[in-house]
């Protein structure tokens, strides 16, 4: 994890669940996590899994100078890394284990944009595959961010955040990924963040609210 905020979500998401494999939806307290919410969204596992956004923070809005609340996340990407996506946060759910993605957004004028998106399992009344706690940030802040509306977004890499190796699409499209055993598997990088460096995937280019 190569974002603040990133990092500060992954450390509040991992308090919150102490000794279960995920906190519950209700639990999340926007002011605790106030100083990353523009970076923060709530993702609805629908069954599709197109992931419609139940919370859009600012930045995301900005970077498509558009408000996405109620928008599927999964159409925000390119069509063909739409199911690459999907196949992520259906082996987070599965799972129980957080996931980082690299990704970029394409720019109709000017550089790309570098993004980290995090994906964290949320239990929501009980269930397990019903909500995504998420953050995407951007590694930089192009000149063109908030005047021009980005293209689409780009899949680059998967990682699970209790493993050192990289996860291509592929392997989550073609077999279930393993559970996680118990959330110890985790201890570590609740004390000390572990930088990783990204898998390019083959294909790849070189307010708070009441109840949701």
């Amino acid at each position: 994890m190569r974002q603040a905020a990133t990092q500060e979500l992954y450390s509040y998401w991992n308090r919150l669940r102490g000794a279960r494999l995920s906190p519950e939806r209700e639990e999340i307290d926007p002011t605790a996590i106030r100083h990353i919410l523009a970076d923060t969204m709530i993702l609805e596992a629908d069954e599709a899994l197109q992931l419609p956004i139940r919370i859009a923070g600012t930045r995301l809005n900005a970077l498509f100078l558009d408000e996405q609340k109620g928008n599927p996340l999964v159409s925000l990407f390119a069509p063909e890394d739409r199911a690459g996506i999907s196949a992520m946060a259906q082996a987070v759910l599965d799972s129980q284990r957080p996931a980082i993605a690299g990704l970029a957004a394409e720019a109709e004028l000017g550089e790309d944009v570098p993004l980290e998106l995090l994906m964290l399992p949320l239990r929501h009344r009980g269930k397990t595959h019903a909500r995504l706690l998420a953050s995407l940030t951007p590694q930089t802040l192009p000149s063109w961010f908030g005047l021009r509306a980005a293209r689409r977004l780009r899949l680059i890499a998967i990682r699970f955040l209790d493993s050192d190796a990289a996860v291509p699409t592929s392997a989550l499209l073609q077999r279930p990924v393993e559970p996680a055993k118990k959330p110890a598997a985790l201890a570590a990088p609740r004390s000390k963040f572990r930088r990783f460096s990204f898998f390019v995937i083959p294909g790849g280019r070189d307010k708070p609210e009441a109840e949701l």
